[in-house]
């Protein structure tokens, strides 16, 4: 029976875990469209400052949605082991992509397509290798853990940052550099994770009949958390009305992922217990998610698909077969050259200035 019971938790924290990317993946896409109408309006726009998304509901439908992947994601922790529940955040990145191909006509092209594939590998690798949390039976545990000089420091450093890119990083670059609103979302994303952990205990302790609402702790967890949110939504309101939807999720996976990583190794020493292979693989999958993103990131601009490559491929085997590594077309290639200097010599005869002579796209022009 306790088998059978242990397989329906893990199954159920799958589903909740999946559903959870589900909801996420779409909250971008509603918010998106909700955001995109209101500049349509001639409403001032989230990433110039403006708070005319409040008065639209498809931002706020976009906002439900998030919460209930949200709560989605927590509930899944109570049933499957975070080693599951946190890389499968990825598939939002997935769903995202998608469904803006789709509902915001955002070409994802065949190096998209192939950056979601690797971050979803990549995920599953996390999945198999990702390190165990170290577990906390009570907000004493969690109190010793906030105040340890390792997790004081940590705390400090993100704050700092976070500071100098709201007051001095974005005024300057945040309508030009995807990065920098990313960058704000991501490392008081870290901290907001960790509240809800506190938060998840104070919970449990709440139901077993503790008085955990006396301790100061639980209301100062509530109050960051509710701060550490704010500041994302803000920040993340900016990124997506600014940028490329299926730039800015898959982004901001990479950059929250690697801050509540950094922020767990930390608080909770998971890597102190792990062996040489699962560290090897956590890094693996998740560099191989980093991978996936650059593809998405740099190569936006080029327009390839499989229809593109077929076509390619084609006039590859139209121009003939290689001879001892030297296309047969080469003496065509050779030939246009020796045009194209010939006419550069016919002009010098006709008293043309030599650097006057300007070609572009096969075609001569004389300034």
């Amino acid at each position: 029976m306790g088998q059978d019971r242990g397989k329906y938790d893990f199954y159920i924290g799958l589903g909740l875990a999946i559903s959870s990317s589900i909801f996420i993946g779409g909250s971008f896409i509603l918010k998106k469209k909700g955001l995109l109408r209101l500049a349509r309006k001639g409403s001032m726009r989230a990433g110039q400052g403006g708070h005319a998304y409040l008065k639209e509901w498809l931002w706020w439908a976009g906002l439900l949605s998030m919460g209930a992947g949200e709560a989605a994601n927590f509930a899944a922790y109570a049933f499957a082991p975070a080693t599951l529940v946190t890389p499968l955040g990825a598939l939002s990145v997935l769903v995202s992509a998608v469904l803006s191909s789709y509902f915001l006509t955002e070409r994802l092209n065949l190096h998209g397509k192939l950056g979601c594939l690797l971050s979803i590998l990549g995920s599953t690798t996390m999945v198999i290798h990702a390190p165990k949390e170290e577990e906390m039976d009570s907000l004493e545990d969690m109190a010793k853990k906030l105040v340890d000089p390792g997790f004081v420091v940590f705390a400090t450093a993100v704050i700092i940052v976070a500071l100098i890119f709201i007051f001095v990083m974005g005024p300057r670059h945040g309508q030009t550099n995807i990065l920098v609103y990313i960058t704000i979302c991501s490392v008081i994303g870290a901290l907001s994770v960790s509240c809800v952990k506190g938060l998840g205990i104070t919970i449990k302790e709440a139901i077993a009949g503790k008085p955990v609402l006396r301790k100061p702790l639980a209301w100062f967890l509530l109050l960051s958390l509710i701060a550490c949110v704010s500041t994302q939504i803000n920040y993340l309101n900016k990124a997506l009305d600014i940028f490329n939807t299926s730039l800015v999720t898959p982004i901001y996976y990479v950059f929250f992922t690697t801050s509540v990583l950094s922020c767990s190794a930390i608080l909770f020493k998971e890597w102190e217990h792990m062996g040489v292979d699962d560290i090897i693989g956590t890094m693996s999958g998740f560099f191989t998610i980093i991978v996936g993103i650059f593809l998405l990131h740099a190569f936006k601009d080029v327009s390839i698909s499989l229809a593109t490559l077929a076509v390619s491929i084609r006039k590859d085997e139209r121009n003939g077969p290689v001879s001892n590594g030297i296309a047969a077309h080469n003496h065509s290639n050779y030939e246009l050259l020796h045009n194209d200097i010939t006419e550069d010599f016919d002009d010098r005869e006709l008293g043309l200035p030599f650097d006057s002579v300007s070609r572009r796209n096969g075609t001569m022009t004389v300034s």
